[in-house]
């Protein structure tokens, strides 16, 4: 049997590597949870809490390239704003990966109507959106929200913690509201004074 032992040095670096280690962001019960398994004990939000905020002192200094952001309600060690324009090449040399502009639409419309149904999304797109909600389902951008109350009960849709992961928010609330796009400018036809 191997026995533990910590400190407050140690705790932050085990949450340094839970973080690290999670595919998408973390949320404070998660890692209260993995530390009161491994070391048998039970741990205060506050410890947790004052250990992240020292982890996050840590690597505000300029010599790290990353820093730790609380997102979607987790916390997620992403790159600093000075260099996302490096990140920005990889991503274009990746590029195959990138959502379809039908996945892009599709996905637009669920974060703004969300919950939603695959009916009310066609209808709104105006073409057959089996394919694409299939492929935004793979990739975990949206999730099964439930059953519509109307009849033949269909699945509802909504966005997942990945989206908010993904798009780098907190919450839906923080997407673009849709008046901030429109140009008031800009008209169709001829104005009729």
């Amino acid at each position: 049997m191997i026995i533990y032992i910590y400190s407050v040095e140690n705790i932050e670096q085990y949450l340094e590597a839970l973080i690290f280690a999670s595919e998408q962001s973390i949320r404070l019960e998660e890692l209260q949870y993995c530390l009161q398994s491994v070391f048998n004990e039970d741990f205060s939000v506050d410890i947790i809490n004052k250990s992240i905020n020292a982890i996050q002192a840590k690597y505000a200094d300029k010599r790290f390239a990353i820093e730790l952001l609380k997102i979607g309600n987790g916390y997620q060690f992403l790159t600093k704003k000075e260099y996302h324009l490096a990140i920005n090449q990889l991503q274009l040399q990746r590029s195959k990966k990138k959502l379809s502009q039908a996945a892009i639409e599709t996905l637009a419309i669920i974060a703004y109507r969300q919950p939603i149904t695959k009916v009310e999304i066609e209808q709104i797109r105006g073409v057959n959106c089996d394919y694409t909600v299939q492929r935004l389902l793979e990739k975990e951008l949206i999730s099964i929200a439930g059953k519509s109350e109307t009849v033949g009960k269909p699945i509802l849709y909504a966005t997942s913690t990945l989206f908010m992961d993904y798009f780098g928010i907190n919450n839906i609330s923080e997407l673009p509201q849709i008046k901030d796009m429109i140009n008031e400018t800009a008209t169709i036809g001829n104005q009729v004074e």
